[in-house]
């Protein structure tokens, strides 16, 4: 027999906030979080802008020291986790640590400091320069491993790493061994900080970035004919996931339910999705088997929605081949027309937005949504929030490699 999984708190650290309430005032309100590019020099680049942070200090969530022996992914995991943890009221007692999980990922990992202590060495010539931090700075579990230890979770603490699907498949993880008795709770989620010289020349390289520096708000423009490609955008997400039964047992505050989790893959590409979206198809499938859900049932659909022609076209299909005229009934919109796209994160912060469209009623916008494809005719929630009935919600990832993943939320009902 399965158990029911439930949601109790999560934390944000996104390019539209430094927190849950901000990050979601802003969502709802259509507000853009692309700016030109401050981390580097950006002259030679022909990709100038990105969704940074807004006046993040990682000073405000650990000290000096603690800042000095992390990379920005996990210092944006931390905080998201800190968030989480106070929203949910989440504490672990010493009897439950064994059934308790930190499964917080990233798909990029310590990029930043790679990059950094790879051109101290190169330049010194001095391998001794490297910090003896080195190693817990740059590999992609290591937000598990913070998180474990902030809080005393000693279940399972591996994380999926499945590139732009690498959140969800995090949550996933976590809601399976949930569902299935392995854990009663678990702080999931993922982090990520791909905003550098390398990560903007690899991307631009294949022809996947808008270069409109122009306008940097307009330039995210999911499902829309004049769309220029995706933009970088960096950031955390964590969601506080419980067995219901140990949420009621501490009073706790019951967002949604986390019904249903699946994943697949392409086998297709390296880049690219399969056109027809035959695996999208089934992850939403296999979902909504999880949850007991019938497709007609879902109403508002957090969409991977990169802005990339390849990706928006393919997913319009998937939606339409699974849902039939139903998918001219549902809203399906793309929170990256803000965010931008973290790389994995994009899949916990999504996640975390499908939880708040059910708990306040409203689906967010797609902005910058001015002329429609004809090859993406779903309702997209152009320009501006929609207040409706959300009973169920669906948020989709898909990664470059052929992972997909689909997580279904719904209203929670006693």
């Amino acid at each position: 027999m399965t158990r029911r999984v439930v949601v109790t708190g999560l934390g944000l650290v996104t390019p539209l906030g430094n927190n849950a309430p901000d990050t979601w005032a802003n969502i709802l309100n259509g507000v853009s979080g692309i700016v030109p590019i401050t981390y580097f020099d950006t002259t030679h680049y022909l990709v100038k802008i990105a969704a940074q942070l807004k006046n993040f200090d990682p000073h405000d969530y650990m000290d000096r020291t603690e800042v000095r022996r992390h990379d920005p992914y996990q210092h944006y995991i931390i905080a998201a986790a800190r968030e989480a943890i106070a929203s949910s009221g989440f504490e672990i007692k010493e009897s439950e640590r064994q059934r308790s999980s930190a499964v917080v990922g990233s798909s990029t990992g310590g990029l930043k400091s790679y990059q950094e202590y790879s051109a101290i060495i190169h330049e010194t010539g001095n391998p001794r320069k490297m910090t003896p931090f080195g190693i817990p700075m740059l590999v992609v579990n290591a937000g598990s491993n913070v998180v474990s230890i902030m809080t005393g979770a000693c279940g399972p603490s591996c994380i999926p790493v499945s590139a732009c699907a690498s959140g969800a498949d995090c949550i996933g993880y976590a809601f399976d061994m949930i569902r299935h008795g392995r854990i009663d709770r678990a702080l999931a989620g993922c982090g990520d900080f791909p905003i550098i010289d390398l990560g903007i020349a690899a991307f631009d390289r294949i022809g996947a970035m808008s270069r409109d520096n122009a306008t940097p708000a307009r330039a995210s423009r999911p499902f829309d004919k004049e769309r220029s490609g995706f933009v970088f955008g960096e950031g955390a997400a964590v969601l506080v996931l419980e067995e219901l039964e140990s949420a009621r047992r501490r009073g706790a505050t019951i967002l949604a339910e986390m019904a249903g989790y699946a994943s697949t893959s392409d086998a297709f590409h390296r880049t690219a999705p399969e056109p027809e979206g035959s695996g999208a198809v089934e992850a939403m499938k296999y979902a909504l088997e999880v949850a007991g859900l019938r497709p007609e049932e879902v109403d508002y659909i957090n969409a991977h929605g990169t802005a990339t022609e390849l990706n928006d076209v393919m997913e319009t299909r998937a939606v339409k081949r699974l849902f039939g005229d139903h998918a001219y009934r549902l809203v399906m919109s793309s929170t990256k027309s803000m965010t931008g796209h973290a790389m994995g994160t994009t899949a916990a912060m999504e996640a975390a937005f499908s939880v708040l469209a059910i708990r306040d009623q409203v689906a967010p916008p797609t902005i910058n949504h001015e002329v429609p494809d004809p090859q993406c005719d779903l309702d997209c929630a152009p320009n501006q929030a929609r207040p409706m009935p959300i009973r169920v919600a669906m948020s989709n990832s898909f990664g470059f490699g052929g992972h997909n993943a689909s997580l279904v939320f719904r209203m929670f009902n006693d």
